[in-house]
This record gives structure tokens, sequence and C-alpha cells, in this order.
């Protein structure tokens, strides 16, 4: 969210340095201002068209083709680039822990569902957040728009928080504990349509209950061909994943389409 109040698509709440580059050309030398300290058009200055080479991050993306000129997209302009039919999978940017990074989750969650309806995308659009608060607003502002609930536990990210003895902030103020410790349960309390765990948190087991409770699965974020078969095999309902063309080839050669 731009100072000015417009939905904007990053990764990011600031300008990441790993991707960023001013109005002279040259890369940032440290983390920028955060995006809801600038108008749009001070953000539209900033080329995101390419990895620094310099940059840890480019290692990971080794095929990646660089297109110089590309500007932070409105949510706007997001939707009118997208053929018809495209599904849109939106993830509402806040942290509990990081408050003044962003507007609060209630605020945002409004102005993201007037950004889909403008749009004329509810049918086929999905909000996503690990700030399940935001999710929870949604259902009551929009129940015609579907969410999902992202969650990952592990060392580095814990948005689950098991072992603390009290409700997550992440969680929207729902008690794991009170749902018999069960985050598909926990995602279903939440309004999810979707449960859209760490991609090496999912296990048969978690994926079948949450079938059973009539949540679709769809882990975050797989690139390795052979894990993504595994995650087909468990039965999931889809991946998120920077490389969906090894998730088609995964597909195909499991028989298997798209849709």
């Amino acid at each position: 969210m731009t100072r000015d109040g417009i939905v904007v698509i990053s990764h990011d709440p600031y300008l990441n340095p790993d991707l960023t580059r001013g109005p002279d050309g040259q890369w940032l030398t440290a983390s920028g201002p955060a995006i809801r300290t600038l108008s749009l058009d001070e953000l539209k200055r900033y080329d995101i068209g390419r990895v620094n080479p310099a940059s840890k991050y480019v290692q990971q993306f080794p095929v990646q083709k660089p297109a110089d000129g590309q500007r932070f997209p409105t949510l706007a302009e997001f939707f009118a680039q997208a053929a018809p039919g495209v599904r849109f999978n939106i993830e509402i940017k806040t942290d509990p822990g990081k408050p003044d990074l962003t507007l609060d989750p209630a605020a945002f969650a409004k102005l993201a569902v007037e950004g889909v309806r403008k749009g004329k995308a509810e049918a086929r659009s999905t909000l996503q957040s690990f700030d399940w608060r935001g999710l929870i607003e949604v259902r009551k502002l929009a129940p015609e728009i579907a969410t999902g609930c992202l969650s990952i536990e592990s060392n580095n990210f814990d948005t689950v928080q098991r072992s603390s003895g009290r409700p997550s902030p992440w969680l929207g103020g729902l008690d794991l504990a009170a749902h018999g410790g069960s985050l598909p349960r926990l995602a279903q309390a939440a309004g999810c349509a979707t449960w859209s765990p760490f991609w090496r948190n999912v296990t048969a087991e978690n994926v079948k209950e949450a079938h059973g409770l009539g949540l679709k699965v769809v882990p975050w974020t797989v690139n390795a061909p052979t894990e993504m078969g595994r995650l087909i095999e468990l039965g999931v309902d889809g991946l998120i994943t920077d490389y969906p063309d090894r998730g088609a080839q995964i597909l195909s050669s499991k028989g298997l389409k798209a849709r």
C-alpha cells in the first residue's frame, strides 16, 4: 500500500536492494524505505526488472530473464494485464510483529477486497495470508471471495508456535490447542477454503484430514521436481512454485492435467 492509498504488487513491504535500482539506475546499497511511505509516483521511479548480479539471491534463479524498465504494478494494472479465465492467488502482506511496515490487517483487507471487486475478479480470486487476522476480515466483508490460510513451522520462521503455550499472533486470535492441535481444523475455523502450508510440513495425514474437512491443500513454495512429484502423490490440490513449467512436466509424466 502506497502513501496515497494505492494497492501495489510487491513481495516485500520495503524496497529490496537485491531487486531494486533507483532513478539514477544504480542498485540500492541497503533496504530502501517502506512502500507505505512512498507515493505511487515515487514508487514508479524504481526499476525492478532484474536481480542484482552481485546478490546471493541471483543464484537461486540462474535462468531468469531480465526485463529492464519494469515497475511495481498496481493491483488494477495486474488485473488488466491478465487474460480472461486466469485465476489469481493474492497474498495480503502484513506482519503482527512489524505493525509499522503496513496498514493494519482490517484496513488492508478492506482495500484488497475493494481492489478485487473493481477488477471484477471475485469468482476467480483467492486472498491468502500468513496473518489470519486479515483473512477473517475478508470473510466478513466479502464471503464471495475465497481465502487461503498460509502457515509454516520451521526453525527460521514459525507462524504456528505450538510450543508457546498460547495462541500465535499470526492466527487471528484462534487457539490451536482448542482445535486439537490441528492446523486444518484451525484453517476451517478461520473460514479458509484452502490451507497452504510450507511444503516441508505436508504429510499424508494432514492432507487427508484437510480434505475430510472440505479444504483444498496448496503447499508453497516447492521447486524441486522430486518434491513436486511426492506432493502430487500425497494428493495435494495445487502447488505454489517459481517453476510452473516443471510442475506441468511432472503432471504430464503422471498422466494428469492442470486445470
